[in-house]
């Protein structure tokens, strides 16, 4: 039981960090300190998927699976909880696309409302 917990745990952890690189940078909007910790996160997200890299997340849930007494699993956490799931495989690129249309998005309005305020402040100096 102890174990099934935590590999629940770890999947809702896996479904907020991936949530988090899509949608970070419209947090950063209200909290813009919050900036580089999606910069990481994206930037992790970025490398992992691009590499075919194992999260660690991934191995964690599969060494509590194993741990719980199920039987381990192939493929990675988008593979098993996402592609198929919330959206079909075959539209994986147009999907990957529009994250990243999201996340450079999100980075380019904080940018322009940084600017505005940045230019506002030097306005009310003068």
């Amino acid at each position: 039981m102890g174990y099934q917990l935590l590999t629940t745990v770890i999947l809702v952890l896996h479904f907020a960090f991936v949530a988090y690189v899509v949608l970070g940078g419209f947090i950063a909007w209200r909290w813009p300190r919050t900036f580089w910790l999606h910069a990481g996160a994206a930037s992790w997200g970025l490398i992992v998927v691009a590499a075919s890299l194992t999260c660690p997340l991934t191995t964690a849930e599969a060494w509590s699976r194993r741990q719980a007494g199920e039987s381990g699993h192939t493929g990675g956490f988008i593979d098993r909880y996402i592609e198929g799931v919330l959206y079909p495989e075959r539209l994986t690129p147009l999907v990957q696309a529009l994250v990243a249309v999201a996340v450079l998005g999100s980075w380019t309005v904080l940018l322009m409302r940084r600017r505005a305020a940045s230019r506002a402040r030097a306005d009310q100096r003068r």
